[in-house]
C-alpha cells in the first residue's frame, strides 16, 4: 500500500495538468488513512506546489487550505531537536511557500513533541502565528505583511517569466525566419544554377557560333586554293597540248624530204617555236597558291577572358536615406542630403535627385551625379515639394528612398545681385543698400526671382538729391543695365520724381499719378502672380490704379538710379493693407 500511494501521489502531483484545486483535495481526502510517509510526501510536495507560479490561485481555495492545516498536524512525531539547518530550511520554506500563514488556525491541536515535515516542531509552529514570540525571524514570518511579500514575489517572478515568454516568442518567430531562409536558400541557389548554366551556355552557343564562322572562312579559304590550283592546271594543261603539238608537226616537217618546202616554211615555223617557248616564261612552271592555310587562330585573349571569368556583383543598390537632420529650404531653394543604408556593400556610381512641381505634379530629375548633397533653386515660393532620391550602378537603378516633403518660405528675404548689376553701381550694408557713380541711370536686380506667388518689397529713399526720377518694378534676367529701367521691353517699372509718377513698359509712358518722393520716403512694389499683376505704393498708400496686367513668367525686382539717389532694400514683408483689404472684397 506504502508503494502504490507513494507512487500514484507523485505522479498525480506532478502530471502536467493536474495542478489544481479540486485534485489535491481529492488527494488529501483519499490519504487520510494512508501511510504517514504517503501524507508526508503530500505535505511536502503541496508546500513546493506553494512556492510556484500556481500557488496564488491555489491558496484561494478554502477547503484547500483547511485540509493542508489539517495534515500539517498529522505528521508524525520526530524525537530528535531542530539543528540550526532545518530551522533555517523551516524559515525558508515559510518565507516562500506560505506555509506560515497556516500557524494561526485555532483548531489546529499544538504539541510541544509534534514536527513539521520541514523540521519543525508544533510549539514552534504555534509561535510563528502568534504575535507574541520574541524572535526576530518569528516576527518577521508572522507578521501581516507576508502576503504583500509573497504577492510581490509572485508578480515578479509573473514579470520575469512574462520577459522570458516574450524571448521564447521571438526565439521562435527567429527560428521560423531561419527555416524560411532554409528554404529561400535552397530555391534561390537552384535559381542561381539555373541562371549560372544559362549564362555558360550562351556563351557556349557563341562560341558555337563564333566556330561556324570561322569555319566558313577556312572553308572559303580551302575553295579559293583549290580554284586558284585547278585553273592553273587547265591553263598548263591547254599550253602542254600546244606545245607538244607544235613539236610533232616541227618533227613531220623535219621527215619531208622536199629541202625547198622546208626552207619556205623553216623561218615560220622556228618563229612559232620561240613564241610558244616564250609563253613557257618564268614563273609558268610555278605554283600560284601554297598548300598551307594562312590561318593563325588568335584564342589567346578568349582563354584568358574564360579565365578570367568570376562571378561579380549583380546586385542594385539599396535605396538611399535621406538625412531629414541636413535637409532644410531658405526662401525658394531646397538643401538636401543623403546616404547609404550602413550595412549596404553594393557600389554606387551615382544618384538620381527627383523634385516635383510644388503643386503635387509629376517629379523630374533635377540632378544626378556622385555626390550626396545638392542644393536646388529656383522653386516657388510659399510651395509644398516632394523630393526623393535613387541610386545606380552598372547592374541598374535602385527603389527610391522614402519621400521627404519640403516647404518654401511664404516670404521672399532677398538682397541686390552684385552679379548681374552695372558696373556703376556701388553695394553696401550687405548688398541692400544702393548708389551709383554715375549720372545717368543704371540698373540693378535683386538676387531672387519670381514666377508664382504673391509678393511684396519697399525700398526706403535715403538720398535724394536734385531732384531725379529713379524707377522701380520688375524686369527680366536681360534687361538693359544702361538705361532707365522701362525703357525696353524686359521691364515694367514707376519712375517718379518729387511731384509725380508715370507706369513705363518699352518706353511707353501711362498714368501720371500726382504725388512724388522725397528723402526718407518708401517706395512699394507688389507684385501678384496669382493674379498676374504688378501694384505700387508710395508710404503705405497706392500709387495710381493697378499698373501692369497679364505678367507672366520669371521676374526679377530691379532699380534704376544715377548719382543723386540712394536707396535701401526692405524685403520678406507682409501684403500692406491697402492690398490686404481690397483682395477681401473681391
Amino acid at each position: 500500500m506504502e508503494q502504490e500511494c507513494h507512487a500514484w501521489v507523485e505522479v498525480s502531483l506532478w502530471k502536467e495538468g493536474a495542478l489544481s484545486p479540486p485534485t489535491l483535495i481529492h488527494l488529501f481526502e483519499v490519504l487520510q488513512e494512508c501511510h504517514e510517509a504517503c501524507r508526508a510526501l503530500c505535505l511536502t510536495s503541496f508546500l513546493l506546489l506553494l512556492s510556484s507560479s500556481t500557488a496564488q490561485s491555489l491558496t484561494n481555495q478554502p477547503k484547500l487550505t483547511l485540509l493542508a492545516a489539517h495534515y500539517l498536524h498529522k505528521i508524525p512525531p520526530r524525537t530528535e531537536e531542530p539543528t540550526q539547518h532545518t530551522a533555517k530550511m523551516s524559515l525558508y520554506s515559510e518565507a516562500d511557500s506560505g506555509y506560515g500563514s497556516y500557524g494561526g488556525f485555532a483548531s489546529a491541536p499544538t504539541t510541544p513533541c509534534q514536527k513539521s515535515p520541514n523540521g519543525m516542531d508544533g510549539a514552534s509552529t504555534a509561535s510563528l502565528g502568534s504575535s507574541s514570540s520574541t524572535s526576530p525571524l518569528s516576527q518577521q514570518t508572522t507578521s501581516p505583511d507576508i502576503h504583500k511579500s509573497q504577492s510581490q514575489i509572485w508578480n515578479q517572478l509573473s514579470q520575469a517569466l512574462n520577459g522570458l515568454s516574450d524571448r521564447a516568442k521571438e526565439a521562435k518567430e527567429f527560428l521560423v525566419q531561419l527555416r524560411n531562409m532554409v528554404q529561400q536558400i535552397q530555391e534561390n541557389s537552384v535559381e542561381f544554377e539555373a541562371c549560372l548554366v544559362a549564362q555558360c551556355d550562351a556563351l557556349i552557343d557563341a562560341l558555337n557560333r563564333r566556330k561556324a564562322q570561322l569555319l566558313s572562312r577556312v572553308n572559303k579559304e580551302h575553295e579559293h586554293k583549290l580554284k586558284v590550283v585547278r585553273d592553273q592546271i587547265s591553263h598548263c594543261t591547254v599550253k602542254l597540248r600546244q606545245t607538244t603539238g607544235l613539236m610533232e608537226y616541227c618533227l613531220e616537217v623535219i621527215k619531208e624530204n622536199d629541202p625547198s618546202g622546208f626552207l619556205q616554211i623553216s623561218d615560220a615555223l622556228i618563229r612559232r617555236v620561240h613564241l610558244t617557248e616564250d609563253q613557257w616564261g618564268k614563273g609558268t612552271l610555278t605554283p600560284r597558291m601554297t598548300t598551307d592555310f594562312d590561318l593563325n587562330l588568335d584564342n589567346g585573349p578568349l582563354l584568358q577572358s574564360i579565365h578570367q571569368l568570376d562571378f561579380v556583383q549583380m546586385k542594385v543598390p539599396a535605396p538611399p536615406i535621406l538625412q531629414l537632420e541636413e535637409c532644410c529650404t531658405h526662401n525658394n531653394s531646397a538643401t538636401l542630403s543623403w546616404k547609404q543604408p550602413p550595412l549596404s556593400t553594393v557600389q554606387v556610381e551615382g544618384y538620381i535627385l527627383e523634385l516635383d512641381d510644388g503643386n503635387g505634379g509629376q517629379f523630374r530629375e533635377v540632378y544626378v551625379g556622385k555626390e550626396t548633397m545638392c542644393t536646388v533653386d529656383g522653386l516657388h515660393f510659399n510651395s509644398t515639394y516632394s523630393a526623393r532620391v535613387k541610386a545606380f550602378n552598372k547592374t541598374g537603378v535602385s527603389p527610391y528612398s522614402k519621400t521627404l516633403v519640403l516647404q518654401t518660405s511664404e516670404v521672399a528675404w532677398f538682397s541686390f545681385d552684385p552679379a548681374s548689376a552695372h558696373a556703376d553701381i556701388i553695394f553696401s550694408n550687405d548688398n541692400l543698400t544702393v548708389t551709383c557713380n554715375s549720372y545717368d541711370d543704371r540698373v540693378v536686380l535683386g538676387k531672387t526671382g519670381f514666377s508664382k506667388g504673391l509678393h511684396y518689397w519697399e525700398l526706403s529713399i535715403d538720398r535724394y538729391d536734385n531732384h531725379p526720377d529713379p524707377a522701380f518694378g520688375v524686369a527680366r534676367i536681360d534687361v538693359l543695365k544702361d538705361a532707365m529701367l522701362g525703357k525696353d521691353d524686359k521691364a515694367w517699372a514707376m519712375y517718379v520724381d518729387n511731384n509725380r509718377s508715370w507706369f513705363m513698359h518699352n518706353n511707353s509712358h501711362t498714368n501720371r499719378t500726382e504725388g512724388g518722393i522725397t528723402k526718407g520716403a518708401t517706395v512699394g512694389v507688389l507684385l501678384d502672380l496669382t493674379r498676374r499683376t504688378l501694384t505700387f505704393s508710395i508710404n503705405e498708400d497706392q500709387q495710381g490704379p493697378v499698373a501692369f496686367e497679364n505678367l507672366e513668367g520669371l521676374f526679377f525686382p530691379a532699380v534704376s538710379l544715377n548719382r543723386n539717389v540712394q536707396v535701401t532694400l526692405h524685403t520678406g514683408l507682409p501684403v500692406p493693407e491697402f492690398y490686404a483689404s481690397r483682395s477681401a472684397m473681391q
